[in-house]
């Protein structure tokens, strides 16, 4: 066996189960000098790791495991080395054979290094890949709105953001929950670690408890061999985004509630429990607490997560900020569309604000890529705003229906309110006197009951209140009717 090593190699050397050298042969001698030895008895007897610079001989014998190809740099250059572990009958080691495959590997192996170094080039790509698509895509500033709803969520946003307490966000689809967890996480002391969401409607459930807590190597039947790190390891350190919680099964919830309460985790398959540091963010646009009285949703599990409520509200609760969002979001599309920018005349956007938004701001999106890609022109008119929405299904408004102030606005729009002033207004003292007038009405029919009033507008008591106050007396505002 020594004599085939000796001919397809470039040196060998033995050493005991002490470690220490015990021969060498012929080839393995002309490497003496650029190792510093002169003599072949200052190299053998000696302890290998004292003799060659950066040996992994020593590795060989305590795991009894070959190293079959591996590089070695020392004083002589660079080699490619084999490493073969020596057995007794007994199969004890008792010692390791060292082979010098290749000296000067730069030239025999550049087709293996220049794969390799490719390979590690994709790899590293990969890796920041990856970390950017962890990390968050929007803060605060995205969250577009300058109202006094929009900078009451930012406000209570940017404390939970500085809290290690776990944050529900509440409201209707579409309004920028995932945004707003996302902001959350780039403002607080977890920014430069991954942020990692996992949506609870997407994934099915036989999935869903392979998805949180990782799968052990091997632990069924097509299981990865490597085994695959669930949410909660992937995010250890950063924030975990629950989005859609409410359709989260019941028999995740009893997991989910144990991992959060020990900081814990058992992949699927295996027995050994890991260990984790994650902040939590969730959000649902459904009723959490009638699902808790209905059953389907754990009473205790909500209790965990309930800590940091914030109900971020609808758009139609949100009226003064629409300009805004339109002109931030045309501004999105045509950066991401590579097309101009689309320009609403004051009627359009009036016709837009009139709108109850049942799908938030997603809808209202949603109907300016229709524009977009419909007009042949960036100049849009309300005439254009029409026939976008009609397609869409929205109900019509007329005259002597009980409409919201958006309905207001909407016939306003389309020139169903008479009594136009004769001096051109600018679109919020429009919009203003229109909810003005639609405020009054509702008060007038509901014999000034606010609580009503608030109902019959769609909007929340609070809202009415705020509007009131911002507006003057109630008893100056039934007169303008």
């Amino acid at each position: 066996m020594f004599e085939l090593f000796a001919n397809a190699s470039e040196g060998m050397l033995l050493v005991d189960r002490d470690g220490r050298v015990v021969w060498i042969n012929d080839q393995y001698r002309r490497f003496l000098p650029a190792l510093g030895f002169e003599r072949e008895e200052d190299f053998v007897g000696h302890p290998v790791s004292s003799v060659v610079q950066h040996t992994q001989m020593h590795q060989v014998l305590a795991t009894g495991k070959p190293i079959l190809i591996d590089l070695l740099t020392n004083r002589a250059g660079t080699f490619v080395v084999s490493r073969i572990p020596l057995r007794d009958g007994a199969g004890e080691v008792i010692g390791v054979l060292g082979i010098v495959l290749f000296d000067h590997p730069e030239t025999t192996l550049q087709p293996l290094i220049s794969k390799f170094a490719r390979l590690e080039q994709d790899l590293s790509e990969a890796r920041r890949e990856l970390a950017s698509q962890r990390r968050t895509k929007y803060t605060f500033a995205s969250f577009v709105g300058s109202s006094t709803a929009a900078l009451e969520v930012k406000r209570q946003a940017r404390r939970a953001a500085q809290s290690a307490s776990p944050v529900l966000l509440l409201g209707e689809t579409g309004t920028g929950k995932e945004l707003l967890a996302h902001a959350i996480h780039a403002a607080s002391p977890r920014a430069g670690r991954p942020f990692v969401s996992v949506n609870m409607a997407a994934v099915p459930d036989t999935l869903l408890e392979a998805e949180f807590f990782g799968v052990a190597p091997g632990a069924y039947t097509g299981a990865d061999k490597k085994g695959r790190d669930g949410k909660f390891k992937l995010a250890d350190g950063g924030t975990l985004f629950l989005d859609e919680l409410g359709d989260m099964p019941m028999s995740v919830q009893v997991k989910l509630l144990r991992a959060l309460q020990e900081g814990e985790i058992e992949p699927l398959g295996s027995n050994k429990l890991v260990r984790f540091d994650v902040r939590v963010v969730a959000a649902t646009s459904r009723d959490l607490q009638q699902m808790v009285r209905d059953g389907s949703f754990r009473e205790d599990l909500y209790y965990r997560l309930n800590v940091l409520p914030i109900r971020v509200p609808p758009l139609r609760e949100r009226q003064d900020d629409i300009a805004l969002l339109i002109e931030a979001l045309c501004e999105d599309i045509a950066a991401r569309g590579g097309g101009a920018q689309l320009e609403l005349t004051a009627d359009a956007q009036a016709l837009l604000a009139a709108q109850p938004w049942r799908g938030n701001i997603r809808e209202l999106r949603n109907v300016l890529e229709q524009l977009a890609l419909r007009s042949d022109t960036h100049h849009i008119a309300a005439a254009q705003v029409g026939a976008v929405l009609r397609e869409a299904g929205l109900p019509a408004l007329t005259l002597g229906t009980q409409a919201p102030p958006s309905a207001a606005m909407h016939m306003a729009a389309v020139g169903t309110v008479v009594d136009a002033p004769s001096a051109w207004r600018t679109l919020p003292e429009q919009i203003a006197e229109l909810e003005q007038r639609a405020i009054a009405e509702a008060l007038a029919r509901t014999g000034g009951n606010r609580s009503a009033a608030a109902k019959l507008l769609g909007i929340s008591r609070a809202s009415l209140y705020d509007r009131l106050a911002a507006q003057g007396d109630v008893s100056e505002i039934q007169t303008v009717a």
